[in-house]
This record gives structure tokens, C-alpha cells and sequence, in this order.
């Protein structure tokens, strides 16, 4: 078989998760890497090259839907994991508000508070524009969760706190995605892999030190072993199928995502 053409995120959580099949270490799959940032995946997703994707849930939602259909392995998910806003001082969210990505589902949560002015930057970019008051607020991501503070940052609102309250849900972030046209033939052999994967990571966690160091945006040891302890959990091996349906609903009623195909399917 020839190999599957598999993207996502250089983030800790992904390179951790994903170690073990990238290396060849679990059987039955195997895939050509793609890694990139989350919004620039999303962006690929719509076009030919993807075949295996991590996405997020926003994006799956704006209009990858008819196209993809989701896995169960290998996702984003779970309590106190959501987007954090930040300002430079205490102040009321709003303003020029900097986000990682029209397409990320931290883009879509922003939504819970009301319609805001934004500006699209890399997720990595936001906590220094903020510094340099080019922007008022912003939404972090990923490893911004643990440097804010260390920055001079001060935090806001946590976007998954209000989720989670709002809808009694785990919130689910992102997911990997195959094209259903290679479904039936490859999506039950790439989501066990992907599960043996995530399981390979949690029984040998020192495996993949080098190769999750070597894609890093942040270099602190610390950080990193926090990203990936919050980040890779029990919703990584089986994404919560329930919390992804109320994003893609709630999506919907926000007139956010067009009106779906109920009868496609969402999940393999």
C-alpha cells in the first residue's frame, strides 16, 4: 500500500500523539507527514493535496463537511483546554482582537461573547502583537495557554470555561478528517493505527522527546510536558462524537456553518 498522505499541527500534542506512526512503530498504516500550523491546515483542506487532516471543528463546519468525514483517533477535546483571551491590563473583552485563524474553532468560541472587530495573525504572533498594543485583546492557543503569564499578559476569559458551561460539554477542538471517497477502503485501518499511535505515546512517553523538541515553538521542557499532559488525553484515543454534533449544530443555528446534508454522515 502506498503511503497516506497525513497532516498536522508541529504543536506538542500532535507531534507526541503522532510520533509512533510517523516512525513506522505501530502496523497496518503508512503515511507521508505534513506538518503545518492548524489554520494553514485548514486552508489545505480544501484543496486536492489532503488526504488525512487534522482540522478544526469551525472548519470542518464552514465547508469541509461535504467532502470529509471524521475519525475518532487522534483528536482535540476535553475540560479546561479551550482559548484563553488576553490583554496587556484588565479590561473589558473587545477592541481590535487578534485570532489565530478565521477557520479555528477558537475563531468560532469568540463568537459566545458577540461579534467583535478581529485580525487574522499566526497563533504564535499574538501575545507579542498584544505587547505592542497592535492589538487590544487576544485569543491564544496551544502553548500561549502556559506563557501568557510569563509574558506579561493578563487573562480575560477562558473561552472553554464558558463553552463547557454553557453546553454541559467537553469541548472539542479539532479532529482528523479523511476524504470520503478514500473512507470505505482506508478510514477503519488509519483510525486504528492512529489510536495505536496515541496508546504507543502514553506507554513509551520518552519516544518521542526528540521529535516533538525538534518542531516546538516553545523550547521550555516545562511548557512543553504541560502542553502535551492537557492536551493528549482520554478524547485523543475516542473524540467525544456528542460534543463535536453540538458545535456543528450550535454552528449552524449561529449561521455561521451553511445548512449541512443531514444524511451524510459525520463520523466513520
Amino acid at each position: 500500500m502506498l503511503p497516506v498522505n497525513f497532516a498536522f499541527s508541529p504543536c506538542p500534542n500532535d507531534t507526541f500523539a503522532f510520533h509512533a506512526i510517523v516512525h513506522g512503530l505501530v502496523p497496518g498504516i503508512r503515511v507521508t507527514p505534513h506538518l503545518d500550523d492548524i489554520e494553514a491546515l485548514n486552508i489545505r483542506a480544501a484543496g486536492p493535496e489532503a488526504e488525512v487532516t487534522k482540522v478544526s471543528i469551525n472548519a470542518y463546519g464552514h465547508g469541509l463537511r461535504d467532502r470529509y468525514i471524521l475519525l475518532r483517533s487522534g483528536g482535540a477535546a476535553g475540560f479546561g483546554v479551550g482559548p484563553i483571551i488576553v490583554a496587556s491590563s484588565k479590561r473589558d473583552v473587545g477592541g481590535r482582537i487578534a485570532i489565530p485563524g478565521e477557520r479555528t474553532t477558537a475563531a468560532l468560541l469568540l463568537r459566545q461573547l458577540g461579534r467583535f472587530e478581529t485580525a487574522v495573525m499566526r497563533f504564535d504572533q499574538i501575545e507579542d502583537a498584544v505587547l505592542r498594543g497592535d492589538a487590544d485583546c487576544g485569543v491564544l492557543i496551544h502553548e500561549g495557554r502556559f506563557t501568557y503569564q510569563a509574558k506579561g499578559l493578563t487573562l480575560l476569559t477562558d473561552l472553554g470555561e464558558v463553552w463547557e458551561q454553557r453546553m454541559h460539554s467537553p469541548l472539542p477542538l479539532a479532529a482528523i478528517a479523511i476524504r470520503r471517497d478514500l473512507a470505505p477502503t482506508l478510514a477503519p485501518a488509519i483510525d486504528r493505527a492512529l489510536r495505536a499511535s496515541v496508546e504507543y505515546a502514553f506507554a513509551h512517553p520518552e519516544a518521542s522527546r526528540q521529535y516533538v523538541a525538534a518542531h516546538a515553538q516553545e523550547m521550555d521542557p516545562s511548557v512543553t510536558e504541560r502542553h502535551i499532559r492537557l492536551y493528549v488525553n482520554d478524547y485523543t484515543v475516542a473524540l467525544d462524537e456528542t460534543a463535536v454534533m453540538k458545535m456543528l449544530e450550535w454552528g449552524e443555528q449561529e449561521g455561521v456553518f451553511p445548512p449541512a446534508d443531514k444524511s451524510l454522515p459525520i463520523f466513520v
